[in-house]
């Protein structure tokens, strides 16, 4: 049975929140024994180094493979310097830092605010539609980190660490609606370029500190679990969701990570729940319901177009185009990538906020 993209999409954004729920209480563990700057410089030179060779042993060795994406291109690269700079450097340095200060399962569930972050950057800054069962969704995953955050003790009435990842979640949010702007491309490519990007980066920053590196099992570590969850394969699957779900859909999808962060958090390090936590995690449930529940669909037109990207012929934007002789075999799935125009058009259908429907409302 073939999967509908919208399937495809969900399970991909699953699929990413998985594994950067899983990653952070890992990080959290390595962090007892590797400095926050020097963590994050290894998780993404881990991710870039790897995704890197893969993709020129794909492009030297599996052509076929190789034509199924649209690859980079030079219009593509301040999009990708704004995700590298606000995503894997910024939000990596406050994450790292914030982690030693907050206990992980508080941090897993913390990181569901991302949702929240993401459809107001969205709205806000690049218009996306969102309606009111997703500001509903938004305000109950607020309440959530509102409990999660409040601590009496402190001066200011909040944990500053616990501030510290919901400031990462606005820098992950920002870096989700550029990266929205590329997510047509190679995301093997993509991941590659900004991994080495960031951790570049992110070593310059640990040389001009002093900070130490651990040892190699350390090293090879962190490494291991950008691989996985930081830029890696978490990434890649959050980057071919933002396709078809646009990135206020693709970040509520998202915010079920903290299901599996809190679940990998009880097993490695037996912290159990504070009474706070489970008034949190049912508020952030019922907004990740709605989320995810919400539907679109209004009569809309389509202006013309061309781009480049993974495709197929058998929906409603696809089915018309012509083919030249320099245009790729489809696969075994149907897919194959190449430049490509759209005609106007205007017709009605439930839809998101994918690469072809982008319009004003």
């Amino acid at each position: 049975m073939t999967l509908s993209d919208g399937t495809r999409g969900v399970l991909y954004i699953l699929a990413a929140a998985f594994f950067f729920g899983s990653a952070a209480p890992l990080t959290k563990l390595l962090l007892t024994s590797v400095s926050p700057v020097t963590l994050a410089s290894l998780l993404y030179m881990g991710s870039g180094l790897f995704f890197a060779a893969l993709w020129l042993v794909r492009r030297r060795f599996f052509t076929t493979n190789h034509t199924r994406e649209a690859p980079v291109e030079r219009r593509d690269l301040p999009w990708i310097a704004g995700s590298v700079l606000s995503g894997s450097v910024l939000a990596t340095l406050v994450l790292m830092v914030s982690l030693q200060y907050t206990p992980a399962a508080t941090a897993a569930v913390l990181l569901g605010f991302e949702a929240v972050a993401t459809t107001l950057v969205a709205a806000l800054v690049f218009h996306e539609p969102v309606g009111r069962r997703i500001w509903g969704a938004l305000a109950c995953i607020t309440l959530s980190c509102v409990v999660l955050t409040w601590d009496p003790s402190s001066p200011f009435g909040f944990s500053l660490a616990a501030l510290g990842v919901i400031l990462t979640c606005f820098l992950w949010g920002t870096d989700t609606n550029i990266s929205r702007h590329v997510s047509g491309r190679d995301p093997i490519q993509l991941v590659a370029i900004k991994g080495l990007s960031g951790g570049l980066i992110l070593t310059a920053v640990v040389f001009i500190l002093g900070q130490p590196y651990p040892d190699l099992p350390f090293i090879f570590g962190g490494m291991a679990v950008g691989i996985l969850g930081f830029g890696g394969i978490m990434t890649i699957c959050f980057l071919r969701s933002l396709r078809v779900l646009g990135a206020a859909r693709a970040g509520a999808l998202f915010s079920t990570n903290p299901v599996f962060g809190v679940i990998v958090s009880l097993l490695i390090f037996r912290e159990l729940p504070e009474p706070g936590f489970i008034i949190a995690f049912v508020f952030m449930a019922a907004g990740t319901w709605l989320l995810v529940s919400e539907k679109h669909a209004h009569r809309h037109t389509h202006d013309p177009l061309r781009h480049s990207h993974r495709h197929a012929h058998d929906d409603l934007h696809h089915d018309d185009h012509i083919h030249g002789p320099e245009a790729p075999q489809v696969d075994k799935d149907g897919y194959h990538s190449h430049p490509h125009w759209h005609k106007p058009l205007e017709h009605e259908h439930p839809h998101r906020p994918d690469l072809h429907h982008r319009h004003k409302h």
